[in-house]
C-alpha cells in the first residue's frame, strides 16, 4: 500500500485507485515499479499470504537475495503460497489499474521461476499489464524466448547514467540485440539520464545531465534506430526547453514508430554506421556516429548505408536537408556526435503525419 505522506490520494485504504483514475484521465498510461520477492518485514513478522492460510516465512526463500536492495526476500516457487502471493500483489495493481509494472532483480541472475510466476499472476489477473524487467546485467539473447513468452520490453544492462563511456557500451549490446526487436517484445537499453536529473538519485547530486548535447543526440539516435523503448529518466516540468525539443522532435522519434530492420552495418576507423527501413517502404533511415573525442568530418559512401543516387536526404535533429554527389555524403560530427538521416526517393515524399514541422 502507498504511504499516504507521499502519496495524498491514497488516504483511507484508497490506495493507488484515485491516482490511477487521473493519470488516466489525461489520456496516459499508470505504471509501478516493485522489488522481486516478499518484504524480509512480513516474513519476519509471518503475515498471512491473502487468500491462503499460508505465512510469508513458510513461502519465502531467505537464501535468495538482492545484491544492492535489503527489502525482500526471493519466493520459494516449489511453494503454493508463492504463486498465491503474486496473484494477491498483481490482483491489487489491477483493481488499482495499473497498466505497467517494472520489476526489479529479476535478471541478475536469471529468476526463470520469479519471471514465469509474476507474468502468470498478471494474466490471471484478468487486466493487460505490460511487464518490464531489470536490471539486465545477466540477460542474453539465449534467454529470448522465454523473455517474449513472459515480458513486454528487458533491461540489456546494468544501470546507465549520464557519463559518456555508460553510452558508449550500448553500441555494442544494442547491434546483438537490435535484429531480435518485435512486437514480440523488446529489448529496452534504460532510460534517458536527460534533463534535470539526480533529484533522490543514488549517484550523484541534483543536477542537469552531464552528457553534451552532441552525446545526448547520440544516445536519442542510438535508441531510435534500435528501437529500445523510451523511459525518461529526468524530470520533465523542471528539465530545460533544449531537452523537451529533443524529445519531442517528431521527425526523429518517426524512426522509432516507424522504422524497421534497424541494424549496425559498420564499425571501424571510429565511425559506427546504422540503418533502417520504414514500415511503408517509402523511406529509409541512416545514423553515423563518431565515438570520437574530437569533432571531425566524415565522408560515408550512400551504398553503404543503404542509400540511392537520387535519395533525397535530411538529417532530423537540425530538421535540414543535406546535399550529396549521387555517391556520398560528407557530415560534421562533434565530438561524440551523430547524423540521423532520413532518404526519400525523388518520386517519393513523407507520408501524412511524417511531414516537417
Amino acid at each position: 500500500m502507498p504511504a499516504p505522506n507521499r502519496f495524498p490520494s491514497s488516504a483511507g485504504g484508497a490506495g493507488f485507485g484515485p491516482l490511477a483514475e487521473r493519470v488516466h484521465a489525461l489520456g496516459l498510461r499508470f505504471g509501478l515499479h516493485i522489488m522481486r520477492g516478499i518484504p524480509r518485514r512480513a516474513v519476519a513478522a509471518r503475515l498471512p499470504v491473502a487468500g491462503t492460510g499460508f505465512t510469508a516465512d513458510q513461502v519465502a526463500d531467505t537464501t535468495s537475495v538482492c545484491p544492492w536492495n535489503s527489502d525482500n526476500y526471493g519466493l520459494d516457487h516449489g511453494h503454493p503460497g508463492a504463486q498465491a502471493y503474486y496473484d494477491a500483489q498483481v490482483a491489487q495493481f489491477a483493481a488499482w489499474g495499473v497498466d505497467f509494472v517494472k520489476a526489479d532483480d529479476m535478471l541478475h541472475p536469471f529468476h526463470e521461476r520469479e519471471i514465469a510466476a509474476y507474468a502468470r499472476a498478471i494474466e490471471r489477473s484478468g487486466r493487460s499489464i505490460e511487464l518490464s524487467l531489470s536490471p539486465g546485467t545477466d540477460v542474453s539473447l539465449a534467454h529470448l524466448d522465454r523473455l517474449r513468452e513472459h515480458a513486454t520490453m528487458w533491461r540489456v544492462c546494468d544501470d546507465l547514467w549520464d557519463r559518456w563511456e555508460d553510452v558508449e557500451a550500448q553500441f555494442a549490446r544494442m547491434a546483438r540485440w537490435a535484429p531480435s526487436q518485435s512486437p514480440a517484445g523488446w529489448a529496452d537499453a534504460d532510460m534517458l539520464p536527460l534533463g534535470r536529473i539526480g533529484i533522490r538519485a543514488e549517484r550523484g547530486q541534483d543536477r542537469l545531465s552531464r552528457l553534451t548535447r552532441a552525446e545526448q543526440i547520440s544516445l536519442l539516435s542510438l535508441w531510435l534506430v534500435s528501437r529500445s523503448p523510451l523511459m525518461m529518466g529526468g524530470d520533465l516540468p523542471t528539465s530545460p526547453p533544449e531537452t523537451i525539443e529533443l524529445l519531442t522532435n517528431e521527425e526523429a522519434l518517426a524512426v522509432l514508430w516507424h522504422g524497421t530492420a534497424g541494424r549496425e552495418v559498420l564499425r571501424e576507423n571510429g565511425l559506427v554506421l546504422w540503418t533502417a527501413e520504414d514500415t511503408d517502404g517509402e523511406q529509409r533511415y541512416a545514423a553515423v556516429f563518431s565515438p570520437a573525442a574530437e569533432p571531425r568530418r566524415v565522408t560515408v559512401p550512400l551504398g553503404s548505408i543503404g542509400l540511392r543516387p537520387d535519395d533525397r536526404l535530411r538529417e532530423l535533429w537540425t530538421r535540414r536537408d543535406v546535399p550529396h554527389d549521387g555517391r556520398s555524403v560528407e557530415v560534421d560530427l562533434p565530438a561524440h556526435g551523430a547524423v540521423l538521416l532520413r532518404a526519400t526517393g525523388e518520386s517519393e515524399a513523407p507520408t501524412a503525419g511524417r511531414d516537417a514541422r
